[in-house]
């Protein structure tokens, strides 16, 4: 199965890194969100990203325009009908990717794999929304998407051998290392991360302050971003919304999300996207004191 056409569906963060690095990468790129504000929006950053790649050295000018003119901006799906690959990239919300796939089933061509870029829900779940669930898999980046560089691939209980494989060596096309991931909750990264970070919020509730369980963190187990800088920057909603996934994925109460965490987003309170989180930020995402 050759991929040579790829649809990007939705211009969030997420969205907007995924559609950068499948351009940058060769691939012609259909883009597609509801709202074209959030796509210039999206498409704004990209360019501002790899200008400033230009400015470092790290490419040529030339590469800035090559990528901007792979990818296309739609604001209808049918527009990216006769894609060989479409991803999804809408917030993490079963009932919407499963409306969006259902969709997607009636608009892309037959053939095509649909890839939903969950990171923590069931592919097989999503996948039944679809009249071709041998087709559809789970293709997880990670943000900020042109920085990292780990794919997880998840097949769902009825993808294909020939789908997976497909999308494993797309992975390696785009500059990615994807690892093979089975169909549970959090997959790898976040089974392992999420809790960890929800345990650290506990921590902060009984007292501890946020910058001493970051500096434990940081210097004894030397991770390069403390747990509480880590929820902030992902955002707490987000944060929130993985932890509820495994804690019904699994029905087990150590996956329980953090009384504080919950409050915190039910205050709106949301981390740097919002300027204030277990820290407050400045326009320009930077910490600033209390």
């Amino acid at each position: 199965m050759e991929i040579k056409n790829v649809g990007v569906v939705g211009a969030g963060l997420m969205g907007t890194g995924i559609a950068q690095v499948i351009a940058e990468a060769g691939y012609t790129t259909k883009w597609v969100d509801v709202s074209p504000c959030q796509m210039e929006k999206g498409r704004d950053n990209i360019k501002r990203l790899l200008q400033r790649k230009v400015e470092k050295g790290r490419c040529e000018a030339q590469h800035v325009d090559e990528t901007l003119s792979r990818l296309q901006n739609f604001s209808k799906l049918e527009d990216i009908a006769d894609v060989d690959l479409v991803i999804e990239a809408v917030p993490e919300i079963l009932e919407l990717k499963k409306k969006v796939f259902t969709q997607l089933d009636e608009i892309i061509q037959p053939k095509a794999i649909l890839a939903s870029n969950t990171s923590a829900l069931s592919v097989a779940a999503i996948s039944s929304a679809t009249k071709r669930p041998e087709q559809v898999i789970g293709a997880h980046f990670f943000y900020p998407v042109p920085v990292l560089g780990l794919l997880e691939v998840t097949p769902g209980l009825l993808t294909s051998e020939e789908v997976f494989q497909t999308v494993m060596d797309f992975g390696k096309s785009i500059g990615k290392t994807p690892v093979a991931c089975k169909d549970y909750p959090g997959f790898i990264v976040n089974r392992i991360l999420i809790p960890m970070v929800n345990e650290a919020i506990y921590l902060v509730m009984e007292g501890v302050k946020p910058e001493d369980v970051d500096a434990a963190m940081k210097i004894g187990a030397n991770h390069p971003m403390g747990p509480i800088t880590l929820a902030d920057f992902v955002g707490l909603e987000t944060l929130l919304a993985t932890m509820e996934g495994l804690y019904y994925g699994f029905r087990d109460s150590k996956y329980r999300p953090c009384p504080l965490l919950v409050k915190m987003v039910e205050a709106g309170t949301l981390g740097r996207k919002t300027g204030r989180g277990f820290y407050k930020y400045n326009e320009k995402g930077e910490k600033i004191l209390w």
